[in-house]
C-alpha cells in the first residue's frame, strides 16, 4: 500500500519545514520540543479550535529551546493551501523567552492585553488579514497538514504589530536558532 502525501510530512515535520521555508544563512537549526495537551503531529485536531468548533487558539508548549534565545515566534500554516500556499492561520510574535507556551483561546480583539506572561507579545496577520488565530476548514473529505512551528531567535527584535508571514520569515531570517514543530491533521465531513 503507498502511503499517503500527508504520511511523510507527519512522519518528519521539522524537514518538511525546513524544506517549505529554508531561511538563508542559518546553518543547523537546534531543535525544539513542541507539544500540546489536546493534540499531537499526524492525529486529528479538536474542532474546538476550528471554525466547526469555537474557533479558540490550540494550546502549545515548548521545550529544550537553545542557549541565547532571547525572544521566540511562532507560525501556524497550511501547506495545502492558498495561491500560492501556504495559507497562514496565526502568527504571534515577540514571545518573551521565558515564556513555555501559549495558553488556549488567546485574544482576538486588539486592546485586549495578553496573558501576564506573554507580555510584549502581538499577533501579525493572517490569511484573512486579521490580527489573530482563525483555525482551519479545509474542503470537505480532503486532510490538511497545520503546521504549528516555533522559532527561537537570537535577538529581540522589537517587530511592529501586524506583520505578515513572508514579513516575519523575512525579519527572523539570520536570527533563528531554534525551531519546532506540532503537525496535526483536520478534515471536514
Amino acid at each position: 500500500m503507498q502511503p499517503t502525501p500527508w504520511a511523510y510530512t507527519v512522519a518528519s515535520p521539522l524537514l518538511f519545514s525546513l524544506l517549505i521555508h529554508p531561511l538563508s544563512g542559518q546553518n543547523l537549526i537546534h531543535e525544539i520540543n513542541v507539544d500540546s495537551p489536546t493534540m499531537s503531529s499526524g492525529r486529528v485536531m479538536p474542532r474546538d479550535y476550528t471554525p466547526d468548533g469555537h474557533n479558540l487558539s490550540p494550546p502549545l508548549t515548548w521545550s529544550n529551546l537553545p542557549t541565547g534565545t532571547k525572544e521566540l515566534a511562532v507560525v501556524c500554516a497550511d501547506f495545502g493551501a492558498g495561491s500560492p500556499p501556504p495559507w497562514t492561520h496565526w502568527l504571534i510574535y515577540g514571545i518573551p523567552a521565558t515564556a513555555t507556551g501559549l495558553p488556549t483561546g488567546l485574544p482576538i480583539l486588539p486592546n485586549t492585553p495578553m496573558p501576564t506572561d506573554l507580555v510584549g507579545a502581538t499577533q501579525g496577520l493572517n490569511g484573512w488579514n486579521r490580527p489573530y488565530y482563525r483555525g482551519p476548514a479545509p474542503p470537505a473529505g480532503t486532510p490538511h497538514l497545520y503546521h504549528f512551528t516555533v522559532y527561537a531567535l537570537d535577538k529581540t527584535l522589537g517587530l511592529t504589530p501586524g506583520l505578515t508571514r513572508e514579513e516575519l520569515l523575512e525579519a527572523i531570517d539570520g536570527h533563528v536558532i531554534g525551531r519546532g514543530d506540532i503537525v496535526p491533521i483536520y478534515e471536514r465531513f
